[in-house]
């Protein structure tokens, strides 16, 4: 059976295939298993910080997106996305083998058992993005898509040993780009194609400020994915090895300066430091140092994180210039931070620093990311708008994606109980 690595070696140079005996170890399994429980993690960090940035009458949906994108997404991904991505693949666009695997070793299903966390990491980016006026089932859809073909695609020609790609020497240790710029410039088509809430900008197109409910939700939120950030970069190593060291020192450095970084804008532009772009800053960086977060020294990777938490209040601001509702600056975060972090990863590349040839390798590489996640991303919410529906109603959105969608409610105690049963009465709880 055909059995490929993730192009995941500190030089930066695509592993082999494997050989008939087994690559891992058992402390290595042990170290990948674990990791994987980390990145799982992840998903409680994103469905508190995203529901923590909505109103409380969208809360229960927000958190029923990022329940369930991660069930349907790995199915999905175990059936389609893994064989596309790690597959054989001998054209260098997609793999050709390892489709709804039930047979194998060892190696595989640890491979396999780390890449379906990752798979849920890119699909539910796009979930806060495009929160409090999406559909459910579109979402879900969209979701599907996203594990089972965007992502896995760009992610064989970036970590697949034979991708064309990796051939020519990208760089992406952990997935900046593959993961995050991914999952971002997915986000990025689903708010232009879903439109922005309604009374986020007024006549004039000037935007207006809508709080989240619970601020204590986003630190809490911004906490558990910073933890399981050292499982997303440190189980990358594949193996429970010294080099675990070093990458997650990194992880440490780039999330602290990217805090910093995002402060520093709000000082610069004599704005008072808000608890949500610290957070916001803080993931950017971790963003930022997943491409090269072993393959450069410590000093770089403060540099890396310092520079894509500055970009966080930038980048939201220049959304809202377009008229674009991100509501947890999403697009900022991941695609943005993720887009110079693997530009840092070859500009900062130890031993080799500045080297032209790896830095338009690196360009290649964000630009093509762009293209493919983006344009895709956009046809395929196009089609849903058309087909299952994108859009809640607006009286739906008016009273809550909650009720609408679920015929729940995340905060009963905030709700009178006689209109919420006329509106089940009405049709807009859906089937009890």
């Amino acid at each position: 059976m055909e059995r490929r690595l993730l192009a995941l070696a500190l030089t930066g140079l695509p592993l082999p295939a494997l050989a008939d005996s087994p690559a891992y170890s058992g402390a290595d399994v042990a170290w990948i298993a674990i990791a994987a429980a980390l990145v799982f993690l992840m998903q409680a960090g994103f469905a508190l910080l995203e529901s923590g940035l909505s109103r409380a009458k969208n809360a229960l949906n927000v958190v029923m997106k990022n329940y369930m994108d991660l069930c349907v997404g790995t199915l999905v991904f175990w059936a389609l996305g893994f064989g596309l991505m790690f597959g054989g693949n001998p054209s260098g666009w997609f793999g050709e083998t390892l489709f709804a695997p039930s047979q194998g070793d060892a190696d595989l299903w640890t491979l396999l058992l780390f890449q379906l966390m990752f798979a849920a990491t890119a699909a539910t980016i796009a979930s806060g993005a495009m929160a409090e006026r999406t559909r459910y089932a579109g979402y879900l859809c969209g979701a599907m898509v996203i594990t089972g073909l965007i992502y896995p695609l760009f992610g064989g020609w970036a970590w697949n040993s034979d991708g064309w790609l990796n051939r020519l020497g990208f760089i992406d240790f952990a997935g900046s780009t593959v993961v995050h710029s991914v999952g971002g410039w997915c986000a990025l088509a689903g708010v232009m194609v879903v439109g922005p809430r309604l009374g986020r900008f007024d006549g004039q197109g000037r935007p207006r400020e809508i709080r989240g409910h619970n601020l204590s939700f986003v630190a809490l939120g911004g906490f558990l994915l910073w933890f399981g950030w050292f499982g997303f970069n440190g189980g990358s190593t594949l193996s429970a090895s010294a080099d675990i060291a070093l990458v997650n020192l990194n992880t440490q450095l780039a999330a602290a300066s990217g805090a910093i970084g995002a402060a520093l804008y709000r000082l610069l532009m004599r704005r008072p430091v808000l608890l949500t772009e610290t957070v916001n800053g803080s993931l950017a960086g971790l963003v930022g140092i997943t491409a090269g977060c072993a393959t450069m020294v410590p000093g770089f990777a403060i540099v890396t994180g310092l520079l894509a938490g500055l970009m966080v209040g930038p980048g939201a601001r220049l959304l809202l210039a377009l008229r674009l509702d991100d509501v947890v600056s999403a697009v900022p975060v991941h695609a943005f931070a993720g887009a110079w972090g693997t530009l840092a990863a070859g500009l900062f590349f130890h031993g080799d620093l500045f080297d032209p040839q790896r830095i338009l390798v690196q360009l290649l590489g964000v630009a093509v990311a762009f293209a493919w996640a983006f344009f895709a991303a956009l046809i395929m919410y196009m089609l849903l708008a058309l087909t299952t529906g994108l859009r809640v109603p607006a009286l739906h959105e008016q009273r809550g994606l909650d009720l609408s969608e679920h015929a729940e409610i995340g905060y009963p105690e905030f709700s009178q109980s006689h209109l919420y049963n006329d509106q089940v009465a009405g049709g807009l709880g859906g089937r009890q």
